[in-house]
């Protein structure tokens, strides 16, 4: 922890500190199923030969199972996946292409490097829009700033957006939201902005995220997001899935991360019981849905199991 916000040695040195983390959590819950196995076998097989031939194919099993599955989350967590989906909004005029990049985490082994070819993945889906909807700044801005430069090269039609996440809040709010706009970025800090043609496009919201409500700074107003926006379709930028329950206006749209999909299972299930939407795109009623990133970085060890990192492209289309 000390490295991951203080990144004092090389990424080789960190990337070493940080897997046992994963690896341990892992072979807890193999060691879980190896074990309920392993009594099945003690109790189902009364000949001590047999027994002990099917408890040694149990113990290679185990381990080539093991093996294989933390080096998925290994490999899971360095390559991230498109995700396409299409959404049919209400009164839209015609279609638009938004990027959606979540839960980043630049710090550790998210650097320069990682970043600069994110931002080559992004340019060549040709969006109308790119949205990062938080914890995009994991670190403290001093080490931060050479890979947030490489943000200024996202391309899109009409600009590239940002809200923050709950990371942010702990790595000096003031200090990112100013760096971050001066790279091109908006920063939609309980506000809106209209996107595209004259009468034939859309609002872009966004809100502070609601871990502002406990540090009593920050804190998000969907009143003062939304201001201006009537008889418009509205997309809404919110970190945190389960600020949906706190919209009672007409948003066609919310845009979320900050779950990470779980990152690694069975942390997916603990997710939701905090969050009312995990991953990917739900109908949360008539007027509303959400689409949930699982996240283009990850936190903590360099592994995604059963979540993979994601670049969303989401086509806004006329219902």
């Amino acid at each position: 922890m000390f490295v991951r916000y203080n990144p004092s040695v090389p990424n080789w040195a960190y990337f070493l500190l940080s897997l046992p983390i994963g690896i341990i959590f892992l072979l807890f819950i193999a060691t879980i199923f190896y074990e309920v196995f392993a009594l099945l076998i003690n109790k189902s097989i009364k000949d001590e030969s047999r027994r002990d031939f099917f408890k040694r194919g149990l113990d290679f099993t185990a381990v080539a199972v093991a093996g294989g599955v933390n080096a998925k989350a290994m490999y899971n967590a360095k390559h991230i996946e498109l995700e396409k989906v299409e959404v049919k909004i209400k009164n839209l005029k015609q279609e638009y292409k938004i990027v959606q990049l979540s839960d980043i985490h630049i710090g550790g082994l998210v650097d320069k490097t990682f970043i600069a070819n994110l931002v080559k993945r992004v340019n060549s889906l040709d969006a109308d829009i790119v949205a990062i909807t938080g914890d995009l700044v994991d670190t403290k801005m001093k080490y931060a700033k050479s890979a947030l430069d490489e943000l200024k090269n996202l391309k899109s039609k009409y600009g590239t957006y940002f809200i923050i996440g709950n990371h942010e809040y702990f790595h000096d709010v003031a200090a990112i939201i100013k760096y971050v706009n001066s790279l091109g970025i908006k920063t939609l800090e309980n506000e809106n902005i209209y996107i595209g043609e004259k009468n034939r496009g859309f609002y872009l919201a966004g809100v502070y995220d609601i871990f502002g409500n406990r540090v009593n700074a920050y804190m998000p107003d969907l009143k003062k997001a939304l201001q201006g926006t009537e008889n418009f379709p509205k997309v809404l930028l919110a970190h945190q899935p389960r600020y949906i329950k706190e919209i009672d206006e007409k948003v066609d749209l919310v845009l979320s991360g900050h779950t990470h999909g779980g990152q690694i299972a069975p942390f997916n299930l603990l997710v939701k019981l905090q969050q009312p939407y995990v991953i990917g795109l739900n109908k949360h009623n008539e007027d509303t849905q959400i689409y949930v990133n699982k996240g283009t970085g990850f936190w903590g060890p360099p592994m995604r199991l059963g979540a993979s990192s994601e670049i969303s492209e989401i086509r806004i289309i006329p219902a």
